[in-house]
């Protein structure tokens, strides 16, 4: 075997081992000894994608193809790097030569599902994971992925029997659902502690600890918050005035943004509240972390878990004494990378600390932060300019849809037919979830006329528009989270019921802390 044989070899298995820094050291002395190897080329642009080095991943994919042009792994790989290059159409080009190649590569079916699937395509998204599903029915991940992306167009038709078996794949260790989207599945603590788990452990890296027990010594305590929302997001509008208020005699803070900058006011703000603001952007997990030990941080707290864009594999390099998650994700990260999550009594009582790895750290009131200076647009809208008839009761539900759920939907269909005057008023998603939920509506009885949907908008229009509405119904079992402070902000009732999970009891927080009556929990 030749020293290029050797040196890709080890590279391939490196990088199986998640050791993605040293597969690329492997793989690049393998190029010493040939340039022109497409496999080589191919392992090293996989290693640099993983290493958020996106733009040379795609030109060690390039190099390869030149090689070896008709190679439909290579094609895959490279609509990855265009995917998080943002050059999504250049992607589903990448994906659909693949296919043309290979009709039946799972990879690429994957792969453009979910690319799909982040441009709101949710029908197509769903026909790609029907069909890599049918290919191998264990590809990890994909059973939950797919019944989620039903719940996006409210498609409804499979959902239970979708439960039963994620539940029952859960039960036996199977990486059956990612636990973000099991959150909206999922009624039970324990199968959510259970998929978090199975993530954590099939995913993050098990690497030595940066920090090895030093003590720091420092004037000022060093805090560091890591998101991709540093933007005009909803964390950046409940998270705002938190950042501006800490106590800067006492704590030096510091913001690691990995998100975009979309050049908003808001952007800008965050930037100015902070002692350091660091964009990470083309970091790998691992030069993060070594940059927050170096730092000598004292407290690290991730505000994205395992929601979109996040990056758990920066504490799992264990780079702070102290590492916490707060306010993204709304359960246990499964991880003993993760020391403390900030938590009430309400969405994680006492009882219930058995369903989180992290020690619960207790706000009183309300866990949920919120911004004194959010802005409402100053106008309010006319009922006629939003699509609002001019009379009769406005319900609303400004939810994802993928929170609708048909026992939800039913209650809400029965509030209508004893309110003949009355509207349900929902954001409006892709044309499937409307048509949908129109249908659903006839099924009920109910004129399908009277389901408003409403465009996105920028947040102040949107806050301003809310005010139209008479009482917002909540969701189970994930609640409005950010959307029913939105709601509480321009004083607009909301109606919940007390779920059994985080995520299902957000909004009995929020009410609970501004003093209004409470819900009783839900029992089923």
């Amino acid at each position: 075997m030749c020293s290029s044989d050797l040196w890709t070899n080890r590279g391939i298995a490196q990088y199986r081992l998640k050791q993605f820094a040293a597969s690329l050291a492997s793989l690049d002395a393998a190029t010493m000894f040939d340039a022109n190897r497409a496999d080589t080329l191919f392992h090293r642009g996989n290693a640099l994608s993983e290493l958020k080095r996106y733009d040379e991943a795609l030109t060690a994919l390039d190099a390869s193809l030149t090689i070896k042009p008709d190679e439909p792994d290579t094609l895959v790989s490279r609509g990855v790097a265009l995917a998080a290059l943002a050059r999504q159409d250049e992607a589903l080009a990448c994906y659909d030569q693949a296919l043309r190649l290979k009709e039946d590569c799972v990879e690429a079916l994957i792969n453009r599902g979910t690319l799909l699937f982040g441009l709101k395509r949710f029908e197509e998204a769903t026909r790609d994971y029907e069909r890599a599903l049918a290919l191998d029915p264990d590809i990890p991940y994909i059973r939950g992925n797919l019944a989620v992306y039903k719940l996006l167009s409210c498609d409804w038709r499979t959902l239970e029997n979708d439960r039963a078996r994620i539940a029952a794949g859960l039960l036996t260790g199977k990486p059956v659902i990612l636990p973000f989207p099991n959150l909206a599945l999922s009624r039970s603590m324990m199968d959510q502690l259970q998929c978090a788990r199975i993530w954590a452990k099939r995913e993050l890296p098990s690497v030595p600890a940066l920090w090895r027990g030093e003590r720091y010594r420092h004037g000022r305590i060093r805090i560091a918050y890591l998101s991709a929302d540093f933007h005009g997001h909803a964390t950046a509008f409940l998270m705002a005035g938190v950042f501006e208020h800490h106590d800067k005699a006492r704590f030096e803070t510091i913001a690691i943004s990995y998100g975009p900058d979309d050049g908003s006011p808001m952007r800008e703000r965050l930037r100015k509240s902070f002692d350091w603001f660091l964009d990470v952007r083309g970091q790998s997990d691992f030069e993060i972390a070594t940059l927050l030990r170096q730092m000598e941080t004292d407290i690290v707290i991730d505000l994205k878990g395992y929601t979109e864009d996040s990056r758990p594999g920066i504490l799992a390099h264990r780079p702070a004494p102290v590492q916490a998650q707060y306010l993204g994700y709304p359960g246990s990260m499964g991880s003993d990378h993760v020391d403390y999550i900030v938590a009430d009594k309400i969405v994680a009582p006492e009882h219930q600390s058995i369903y989180f790895d992290e020690k619960i750290a207790y706000l009183p009131d309300s866990y949920q932060c919120n911004d004194s200076k959010r802005r409402v647009a100053d106008a309010t809208p006319t009922r006629a300019s939003v699509g609002l008839p001019e009379t009769g009761f406005v319900f609303c539900s400004f939810n994802n849809s993928y929170k609708i759920m048909p026992d939800i939907f039913a209650a809400w269909m029965r509030l209508l037919r004893k309110n003949e005057k009355a509207v349900l008023w929902l954001l409006q998603h892709d044309a499937t979830a409307v048509e949908n939920l129109r249908r659903e509506a006839e099924a009920a009885g109910i004129d399908s006329g009277r389901l408003i949907f409403a465009p996105f908008m920028p947040n102040e229009e949107h806050l301003a528009r809310m005010r139209l509405a008479d009482l917002f119904l909540d969701t189970l079992p994930y609640n409005a989270h950010t959307t029913a402070s939105d709601a509480l902000w321009v004083g607009l009732p909301v109606l919940t019921i007390r779920g059994k999970t985080f995520a299902g009891r957000v909004c009995a927080s929020l009410l609970h802390a501004a003093d209004l009556p409470r819900s009783e929990e839900h029992t089923s």
